[in-house]
Protein backbone atom coordinates (compact mmCIF):
# COMPACT_ATOMS: atom_id res chain seq x y z
CA UNK A 1 0.00 0.00 0.00
CA UNK A 2 2.29 2.19 0.76
CA UNK A 3 4.67 1.80 -1.99
CA UNK A 4 1.63 2.57 -4.59
CA UNK A 5 1.23 5.73 -2.44
CA UNK A 6 4.47 6.82 -3.15
CA UNK A 7 4.65 5.78 -6.84
CA UNK A 8 1.07 8.09 -7.23
CA UNK A 9 2.96 10.71 -5.52
CA UNK A 10 5.93 10.44 -7.64
CA UNK A 11 4.32 10.45 -10.69
CA UNK A 12 2.08 13.40 -9.65
CA UNK A 13 4.98 15.59 -9.04
CA UNK A 14 6.39 14.52 -12.59
CA UNK A 15 3.19 15.37 -13.91
CA UNK A 16 3.34 18.81 -12.59
CA UNK A 17 6.56 19.22 -13.95
CA UNK A 18 5.35 18.15 -17.05
CA UNK A 19 2.90 21.29 -16.88
CA UNK A 20 5.54 23.61 -16.89
CA UNK A 21 6.47 23.22 -21.09
CA UNK A 22 3.11 23.24 -21.95
CA UNK A 23 2.30 26.54 -19.76
CA UNK A 24 5.30 27.37 -21.08
CA UNK A 25 4.30 26.49 -25.34
CA UNK A 26 0.96 29.07 -24.02
CA UNK A 27 2.67 31.87 -22.81
CA UNK A 28 5.20 31.70 -25.63
CA UNK A 29 2.84 31.83 -27.77
CA UNK A 30 1.05 35.04 -26.10
CA UNK A 31 4.33 37.11 -26.25
CA UNK A 32 4.56 35.89 -30.18
CA UNK A 33 0.81 37.19 -30.48
CA UNK A 34 1.51 40.37 -28.34
CA UNK A 35 4.82 41.15 -30.74
CA UNK A 36 4.86 39.21 -33.82
CA UNK A 37 2.19 37.13 -34.86
CA UNK A 38 -0.65 39.09 -33.47
CA UNK A 39 -3.21 36.85 -33.11
CA UNK A 40 -4.06 37.23 -29.85
CA UNK A 41 -6.61 34.32 -29.07
CA UNK A 42 -5.26 30.98 -30.06
CA UNK A 43 -2.73 30.58 -27.22
CA UNK A 44 -5.29 31.00 -24.26
CA UNK A 45 -6.55 26.79 -24.68
CA UNK A 46 -3.23 25.68 -24.38
CA UNK A 47 -2.72 28.24 -21.09
CA UNK A 48 -5.88 26.69 -19.79
CA UNK A 49 -4.61 23.10 -20.33
CA UNK A 50 -1.29 23.64 -18.82
CA UNK A 51 -2.58 25.42 -15.31
CA UNK A 52 -5.67 22.29 -15.47
CA UNK A 53 -2.97 20.09 -15.30
CA UNK A 54 -0.60 21.83 -12.72
CA UNK A 55 -3.74 22.02 -10.26
CA UNK A 56 -4.44 18.31 -10.86
CA UNK A 57 -1.55 16.89 -10.27
CA UNK A 58 -1.71 19.04 -6.64
CA UNK A 59 -4.41 17.55 -5.87
CA UNK A 60 -3.72 13.75 -7.13
CA UNK A 61 -0.01 14.52 -5.03
CA UNK A 62 -1.93 15.53 -1.73
CA UNK A 63 -3.99 12.78 -2.67
CA UNK A 64 -1.37 10.02 -2.49
CA UNK A 65 0.28 11.53 0.38
CA UNK A 66 -2.55 11.81 2.75
CA UNK A 67 -4.51 8.92 1.37
CA UNK A 68 -7.34 10.75 0.31
CA UNK A 69 -9.47 8.30 -2.25
CA UNK A 70 -11.75 11.24 -3.27
CA UNK A 71 -8.72 13.48 -4.73
CA UNK A 72 -6.54 10.87 -6.53
CA UNK A 73 -9.95 9.67 -7.88
CA UNK A 74 -10.75 13.46 -9.01
CA UNK A 75 -7.53 13.34 -10.35
CA UNK A 76 -8.28 9.85 -12.52
CA UNK A 77 -10.91 11.38 -13.90
CA UNK A 78 -10.11 15.39 -14.76
CA UNK A 79 -6.37 14.26 -15.87
CA UNK A 80 -8.35 12.11 -18.52
CA UNK A 81 -10.21 15.14 -19.72
CA UNK A 82 -7.08 17.33 -19.62
CA UNK A 83 -5.35 14.60 -21.64
CA UNK A 84 -8.00 14.54 -24.10
CA UNK A 85 -8.14 18.07 -24.58
CA UNK A 86 -4.62 18.08 -25.20
CA UNK A 87 -4.83 15.63 -28.22
CA UNK A 88 -7.66 17.56 -29.32
CA UNK A 89 -5.64 20.55 -29.49
CA UNK A 90 -2.91 18.79 -31.05
CA UNK A 91 -4.95 17.46 -33.85
CA UNK A 92 -6.85 21.17 -33.97
CA UNK A 93 -3.30 22.79 -34.68
CA UNK A 94 -2.14 20.38 -37.15
CA UNK A 95 -5.44 20.45 -38.82
CA UNK A 96 -5.59 24.35 -39.08
CA UNK A 97 -2.16 25.08 -40.20
CA UNK A 98 -1.66 21.78 -42.75
CA UNK A 99 -2.02 23.89 -45.86
CA UNK A 100 0.30 26.56 -47.30
CA UNK A 101 4.02 27.29 -47.80
CA UNK A 102 6.36 29.93 -48.68
CA UNK A 103 7.31 30.12 -52.97
CA UNK A 104 10.89 30.27 -53.33
CA UNK A 105 11.96 33.31 -55.78
CA UNK A 106 14.74 33.19 -58.45
CA UNK A 107 17.17 34.82 -56.80
CA UNK A 108 15.95 35.69 -53.52
CA UNK A 109 16.97 33.77 -50.50
CA UNK A 110 13.95 34.77 -48.87
CA UNK A 111 10.42 33.32 -49.44
CA UNK A 112 7.12 35.06 -51.31
CA UNK A 113 3.40 34.20 -49.63
CA UNK A 114 0.09 34.23 -51.17
CA UNK A 115 -3.04 33.75 -49.75
CA UNK A 116 -4.54 31.44 -52.00
CA UNK A 117 -1.66 28.95 -50.75
CA UNK A 118 -3.68 28.40 -47.77
CA UNK A 119 -7.45 27.73 -46.89
CA UNK A 120 -9.50 26.57 -44.18
CA UNK A 121 -10.70 27.70 -40.79
CA UNK A 122 -7.68 29.63 -39.60
CA UNK A 123 -7.33 31.56 -43.18
CA UNK A 124 -10.48 32.60 -43.21
CA UNK A 125 -10.24 34.33 -39.54
CA UNK A 126 -7.11 36.34 -40.71
CA UNK A 127 -8.25 37.08 -43.92
CA UNK A 128 -12.14 38.61 -42.15
CA UNK A 129 -11.99 42.39 -42.21
CA UNK A 130 -12.97 42.10 -38.59
CA UNK A 131 -10.00 40.94 -37.87
CA UNK A 132 -7.79 41.70 -40.12
CA UNK A 133 -8.15 45.63 -39.24
CA UNK A 134 -7.04 44.31 -35.47
CA UNK A 135 -4.19 41.97 -36.77
CA UNK A 136 -2.49 44.38 -39.47
CA UNK A 137 -2.55 47.37 -37.04
CA UNK A 138 -0.25 45.15 -34.18
CA UNK A 139 1.61 44.65 -36.88
CA UNK A 140 2.30 48.16 -37.69
CA UNK A 141 2.62 48.96 -33.72
CA UNK A 142 5.64 46.07 -33.73
CA UNK A 143 7.59 47.44 -35.77
CA UNK A 144 8.11 44.56 -37.56
CA UNK A 145 9.02 46.51 -40.83
CA UNK A 146 10.96 49.40 -39.54
CA UNK A 147 13.71 46.58 -37.61
CA UNK A 148 14.50 45.69 -41.05
CA UNK A 149 17.42 48.42 -42.08
CA UNK A 150 20.61 47.66 -41.69
CA UNK A 151 24.19 49.17 -42.75
CA UNK A 152 27.47 47.30 -43.38
CA UNK A 153 30.03 49.73 -42.48
CA UNK A 154 28.06 52.72 -42.02
CA UNK A 155 26.82 52.55 -45.42
CA UNK A 156 22.72 50.77 -45.96
CA UNK A 157 22.87 47.51 -47.44
CA UNK A 158 22.71 47.09 -51.19
CA UNK A 159 19.67 45.55 -53.15
CA UNK A 160 21.88 42.41 -53.91
CA UNK A 161 22.42 41.97 -49.81
CA UNK A 162 18.75 42.17 -49.28
CA UNK A 163 18.08 39.61 -51.85
CA UNK A 164 20.26 37.25 -50.21
CA UNK A 165 18.36 38.01 -46.56
CA UNK A 166 16.33 35.67 -45.15
CA UNK A 167 13.20 37.47 -44.20
CA UNK A 168 10.04 36.37 -41.71
CA UNK A 169 7.23 35.49 -42.91
CA UNK A 170 5.19 38.89 -41.90
CA UNK A 171 8.25 40.79 -43.06
CA UNK A 172 8.99 39.40 -46.58
CA UNK A 173 4.99 39.55 -46.77
CA UNK A 174 4.36 42.90 -44.98
CA UNK A 175 7.34 44.93 -45.64
CA UNK A 176 8.29 44.99 -48.93
CA UNK A 177 5.99 44.27 -52.55
CA UNK A 178 5.45 40.73 -53.90
CA UNK A 179 8.81 40.02 -56.00
CA UNK A 180 6.73 39.04 -59.63
CA UNK A 181 5.69 42.94 -59.33
CA UNK A 182 9.08 43.87 -60.29
CA UNK A 183 9.55 46.98 -58.02
CA UNK A 184 12.77 48.32 -58.01
CA UNK A 185 14.61 48.15 -54.19
CA UNK A 186 15.92 51.70 -52.39
CA UNK A 187 15.66 50.47 -49.63
CA UNK A 188 14.22 47.34 -47.08
CA UNK A 189 10.59 49.58 -46.33
CA UNK A 190 10.74 51.83 -50.16
CA UNK A 191 10.82 49.95 -53.72
CA UNK A 192 10.29 51.84 -57.01
CA UNK A 193 8.07 51.02 -59.90
CA UNK A 194 9.88 49.14 -62.51
CA UNK A 195 10.57 50.23 -66.15
CA UNK A 196 8.65 47.31 -66.84
CA UNK A 197 4.97 46.18 -66.36
CA UNK A 198 3.59 45.38 -63.03
CA UNK A 199 2.63 42.07 -62.06
CA UNK A 200 -1.56 41.69 -62.05
CA UNK A 201 -1.05 40.94 -58.46
CA UNK A 202 -3.23 43.14 -57.00
CA UNK A 203 -0.95 43.09 -54.42
CA UNK A 204 1.57 45.29 -56.77
CA UNK A 205 -1.00 48.27 -56.72
CA UNK A 206 -1.83 48.05 -52.48
CA UNK A 207 1.86 48.61 -52.38
CA UNK A 208 3.12 52.00 -50.77
CA UNK A 209 6.04 53.70 -49.52
CA UNK A 210 4.20 55.49 -47.32
CA UNK A 211 5.47 53.73 -44.33
CA UNK A 212 2.28 53.83 -42.16
CA UNK A 213 0.54 51.24 -45.15
CA UNK A 214 3.53 49.71 -47.05
CA UNK A 215 1.85 46.01 -47.88
CA UNK A 216 -0.40 45.99 -44.44
CA UNK A 217 -3.35 45.82 -47.16
CA UNK A 218 -2.11 43.19 -49.09
CA UNK A 219 -3.05 39.73 -49.32
CA UNK A 220 0.81 38.35 -49.18
CA UNK A 221 0.82 40.17 -45.45
CA UNK A 222 -1.90 38.10 -44.55
CA UNK A 223 -0.23 35.05 -46.00
CA UNK A 224 2.80 35.90 -44.05
CA UNK A 225 0.88 35.71 -40.79
CA UNK A 226 -0.47 32.68 -41.57
CA UNK A 227 2.75 31.01 -42.49
CA UNK A 228 4.33 32.86 -38.99
CA UNK A 229 1.75 31.56 -37.09
CA UNK A 230 2.40 27.55 -38.73
CA UNK A 231 5.42 27.88 -37.98
CA UNK A 232 4.70 29.14 -33.96
CA UNK A 233 2.22 26.27 -33.50
CA UNK A 234 4.37 23.62 -35.08
CA UNK A 235 7.13 24.07 -32.56
CA UNK A 236 4.50 23.80 -29.70
CA UNK A 237 2.90 21.45 -30.99
CA UNK A 238 6.24 19.28 -31.37
CA UNK A 239 6.81 19.79 -27.58
CA UNK A 240 2.86 18.87 -26.26
CA UNK A 241 3.14 15.54 -28.47
CA UNK A 242 6.57 14.61 -26.29
CA UNK A 243 4.50 15.70 -23.29
CA UNK A 244 1.26 13.60 -23.92
CA UNK A 245 2.80 10.81 -24.98
CA UNK A 246 4.71 10.95 -21.17
CA UNK A 247 1.09 12.37 -20.03
CA UNK A 248 -0.84 9.12 -21.12
CA UNK A 249 1.93 6.51 -19.99
CA UNK A 250 1.98 8.78 -16.38
CA UNK A 251 -1.71 8.21 -16.19
CA UNK A 252 -1.54 4.77 -16.85
CA UNK A 253 0.76 4.35 -13.96
CA UNK A 254 -0.81 6.28 -11.68
CA UNK A 255 -4.27 4.33 -12.56
CA UNK A 256 -2.34 0.93 -12.12
CA UNK A 257 -1.38 1.95 -8.76
CA UNK A 258 -4.57 3.45 -7.85
CA UNK A 259 -6.23 0.04 -8.71
CA UNK A 260 -3.95 -1.76 -6.33
CA UNK A 261 -4.90 0.40 -3.65
CA UNK A 262 -8.62 -0.86 -4.19
CA UNK A 263 -7.74 -4.18 -4.30
CA UNK A 264 -5.93 -4.00 -0.99
CA UNK A 265 -8.34 -1.97 0.47
CA UNK A 266 -11.12 -4.61 -0.43
CA UNK A 267 -9.22 -7.23 0.77
CA UNK A 268 -9.41 -5.99 4.41
CA UNK A 269 -11.92 -7.12 6.47
CA UNK A 270 -15.10 -4.22 7.02
CA UNK A 271 -15.16 -3.21 10.62
CA UNK A 272 -12.05 -3.90 12.23
CA UNK A 273 -8.36 -2.96 11.29
CA UNK A 274 -5.71 -5.27 10.88
CA UNK A 275 -3.61 -4.16 13.95
CA UNK A 276 -7.41 -4.88 16.76
CA UNK A 277 -7.24 -8.46 14.69
CA UNK A 278 -3.63 -8.96 15.94
CA UNK A 279 -4.50 -8.27 19.55
CA UNK A 280 -6.72 -11.05 21.69
CA UNK A 281 -9.46 -9.64 22.86
CA UNK A 282 -8.95 -9.22 27.14
CA UNK A 283 -12.74 -9.81 27.83
CA UNK A 284 -14.27 -13.29 27.17
CA UNK A 285 -17.70 -14.25 28.05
Amino acid sequence: MRSSNHLIGVVNFLTFLLSIPILGGGIWLSSRANNTDCLKFLQWPLIVIGVCIMVVSLAGFAGACYRNTFLMRLYLVIMFFVIAALIGFIIFAYVVTDKGSGRVMVNRAYLDYYLQDYSGWLEERVASDSYWGKISSCIRDSKACAKMGRTVGGVPETADMFYLRKLSPIQSGCCKPPTECGYVYENETMWNPGGGLVGTNPDCTRWSNEQEQLCYSCDSCKAGVLASLKKSWRRVSVINIVVMIILVIFYIVAYAAYRNNRRIDNDEPSGEARMTKAQPSRIHF
